[in-house]
């Protein structure tokens, strides 16, 4: 599993940035994007949320939550996990098994191809 640092350096070289304009965009020196790609720093998690914010991923994917980096990026997922998570337990846990049910008969579908 990668570090935070490696993520962040990951994240930052697809968006073709230098840790100088990273920095920039964030309002830090340079130095210090490079103490986080080492894992030598920890940044606070209102710095997380500016680097995932400027690097177009999420603070999940740089925290190793998620090995997507776009994972929930998409508003109308967001929408739809916000309007599950307002519904009683029960029906969440309906709601679960109906995709659990999917995902299963999709895993199927793709072994039999």
């Amino acid at each position: 599993m990668s570090s935070f640092g490696q993520k962040l350096a990951e994240c930052r070289k697809e968006k073709g940035l230098s840790q100088s304009e990273l920095a920039k965009r964030i309002t830090t020196h340079y130095s210090i994007i490079g103490k986080y790609e080492r894992n030598e720093v920890k940044p606070t998690i209102d710095v997380v949320k500016k680097l995932a914010d400027n690097l177009e991923t999420t603070v999940g994917y740089l925290l190793g939550e998620t090995q997507d980096a776009n994972l929930l990026k998409d508003p109308d997922m967001m929408r739809r996990f916000n309007e599950v998570n307002k519904l009683p337990e029960n029906d969440k846990n309906c709601v679960f098994s109906m995709m659990d049910a999917y995902l299963a008969k999709h895993k199927m579908q793709e072994l039999l191809k």
